[in-house]
């Protein structure tokens, strides 16, 4: 990171609620293998404290990312609220003869800096976004601007960057994120994934880039006056785009109203 824009840290525990997750408890003794069969990482492993993963549509596509919390009697499954219904749902129908219970949950999503609490595990998406724990009785409301974290490290959102049923987890950057797991055999939407890996080179996908200027989130990047991407999240003269690599490297880009510059390096 250059010195005009410093990691978002601190050092002081912080605190703050998110009101827009939902919470998911799976029960059953079928509950690992039951989960970690579906998604896009492995969740057998012991003592894994909090994972991020993902699951696909049949053809590759992402359909929803979200936490997934081992506790030893069950599994808390930390998901968007508004993709929450939809994913209780799909789960269910793959749940068969599995000894397996789905129930949505009253439990509190919070998330912090600093010190974590007890039971809280630490966001395993980049270790500046900290800790999130379930089921805090209160909350501080700090301020935390979680946005120019996930800018400075391209920390895709669910319904910002990330929109159930469009795109693949790659261009997400979910290997770096540590959302997917490319040893753990089969799962839904597995084959297009392994080909996207094995057998091309990626050519699109999410990546910071600096602007000046504004300009609203979705609004169409140009280069020389042909669309190249995608403009999202902006925080602090920085922001998140899915570019078209070969078309936007080296190029002076523009959103609206907004410069954008890209030097071509890929997050890492």
């Amino acid at each position: 990171m250059d010195d005009a824009h410093p990691p978002v840290t601190t050092a002081v525990t912080t605190v703050s609620t998110a009101p827009t997750r939902a919470v998911i408890r799976v029960t059953g003794a079928d509950r690992v293998g039951f989960l970690s069969n579906l998604v896009s990482n492995d969740l057998n492993g012991p003592g894994q404290g909090l994972s991020y993963t993902a699951l696909l549509t049949p053809q590759g596509k992402y359909l929803a990312d979200f936490f997934v919390l081992d506790r030893g009697e069950d599994l808390l499954i930390d998901v968007a609220q508004s993709l929450a219904p939809v994913l209780a749902q799909r789960l269910s129908m793959y749940t068969l003869r599995a000894d397996v219970g789905l129930e949505m949950t009253e439990l509190t999503v919070s998330r912090g800096l600093g010190t974590a609490p007890e039971g809280a595990g630490g966001d395993p998406r980049h270790p500046e976004l900290g800790w999130r724990a379930y089921g805090l009785e209160a909350a501080q409301e700090p301020g935390i601007d979680w946005d120019a974290i996930r800018v400075a490290h391209c920390v895709p959102e669910t319904g910002i960057e990330l929109i159930s049923g469009e795109g693949y987890i790659l261009e997400a950057g979910f290997e770096r994120l540590n959302g997917v797991n490319h040893r753990k055999g089969c799962y839904v939407g597995q084959e297009v994934t392994a080909r996207m890996k094995h057998k091309t080179e990626l050519r699109k996908g999410l990546v910071t880039v600096e602007i000046e200027g504004e300009a609203a989130q979705g609004t169409q990047i140009t280069a020389e006056g042909r669309a190249v991407g995608t403009l999202y999240t902006q925080a602090g003269g920085r922001a998140i785009a899915h570019l078209r690599f070969d078309k936007a490297r080296d190029r002076e880009l523009s959103a609206g109203a907004a410069t954008l510059r890209w030097n071509g390096t890929l997050p890492g």
